[in-house]
């Protein structure tokens, strides 16, 4: 008579072989829920680096400005100074010869423009009896190319080493050691201004045109890159945040593909919270939107700071209001001369620390 193997009895034929079977179908489980959970990953990845490369293409491409300037003014005395990575910077002081200065105004030129254009601007402070400084940037006008670095619209590393050069002149001369500071400048001058005063406290009072920070420019304009970058339906559902990181992978590609850093405007101007500014700018600039002016003024914790013009495009206010603008101009300066503001400038130069 047949007799079953010993056990067989107590493991009846086939249990083992549904056991693997259900062990095989929570893996096939576990890996479908993995690789549900890893198609969107992979998605956002390629996207990302899809917008990557068209921010980074938007970012290294230069917008046509406007630029203006006039000839050589045979009575601007010429000056030169050295910045300590060894580029030559030149420009020259406009002044005021009638009464004893107010004070000095340092001009930062847009980019592509260069220190002849000054006087389209500041023509009314060297009236009202202020010195007017101003100079090339590195790779502009007159002042030396650097080799292997070309600049674009945005503000990096080496325009703040510029400007505080330049200062560094301004107290490098007798005569004009004692003047209160003031800075001006448009555009990415106007960044370089408003960094560099953040930086100094010898710097009293600062206005800007068109001034932008890197960061904040790049997520006004996130929503127009977007949909270059992805479909419409998917743009809208981009935070903010997934936007903030692609914009930052390609500044920080750019900023190794051109040998520069960009400077992050937007962490230093909580430190102008102390120091009057004034934030101009054009109702009608399609570049640098009226919003950028009022994220300036609210980071410096002056609301009151912007003075948006009517009809104004880039960097044009002066054309369209040239009376109201010398008068707020030179409105906002006139403080320098008051006997407090000789007081401060003093005290700053004993306490002077080194820009960063």
């Amino acid at each position: 008579m047949f007799a079953w193997p010993r056990g067989a009895r107590d493991e009846p034929h086939g249990h083992a072989s549904l056991e693997e079977i259900h062990n095989r179908e929570k893996i096939i489980v576990i890996w479908v829920i993995v690789g549900l959970l890893l198609i969107p990953v992979l998605a956002d990845v390629l996207i990302q680096w899809h917008a990557v490369r068209v921010v980074l293409a938007l970012i290294e491409n230069s917008p046509p400005f406007r630029i203006e300037s006039l000839p050589p003014d045979p009575d601007a005395e010429p000056f030169s100074t050295r910045t300590v990575d060894g580029v030559t910077l030149r420009g020259c002081l406009y002044r005021h010869t009638e009464q004893t200065p107010r004070g000095l105004i340092v001009f930062c030129p847009e980019f592509a423009s260069n220190h002849r254009s000054a006087m389209l601007y500041c023509s009314a402070l060297a009236r009202a009896g202020f010195h007017v400084l101003t100079f090339d940037f590195r790779n502009h006008g007159d002042s030396d190319s650097m080799p292997g670095y070309e600049p674009l619209h945005w503000l990096t590393h080496y325009e703040i080493i510029d400007l505080n050069t330049v200062i560094n002149h301004v107290y490098s001369q007798p005569d004009l050691t004692e003047l209160p500071l003031g800075l001006f400048g448009i555009s990415r001058g106007g960044g370089a201004a408003l960094y560099v005063a953040a930086q100094r406290p010898e710097v009293l009072r600062v206005a800007t045109e068109g001034a932008f920070g890197t960061q904040m420019l790049m997520m006004a304009h996130a929503r127009h890159f977007v949909p270059i970058a992805a479909p419409p339906m998917l743009a809208r559902l981009f935070p903010d945040w997934h936007i903030c990181v692609t914009i930052t992978l390609a500044r920080w590609i750019s900023q190794r593909r051109r040998h520069c850093r960009y400077a992050m405007l937007e962490r230093v101007l909580p430190r102008l919270s102390d120091k009057p500014a004034l934030v101009i700018a054009g109702m009608r600039d399609t570049y640098v939107l009226p919003e950028v002016a009022h994220e300036i003024a609210r980071l410096i914790g002056q609301p009151d700071a912007v003075w948006t013009v009517a009809k104004a495009k880039h960097n044009l206010a002066r054309s369209v209001s040239p009376e109201e603008y010398d008068r707020r101009l030179v409105e906002f300066f006139l403080p320098l001369d008051e006997p407090h503001s000789s007081t401060a400038k003093r005290s700053t130069q004993g306490t002077r620390k080194k820009p960063e």
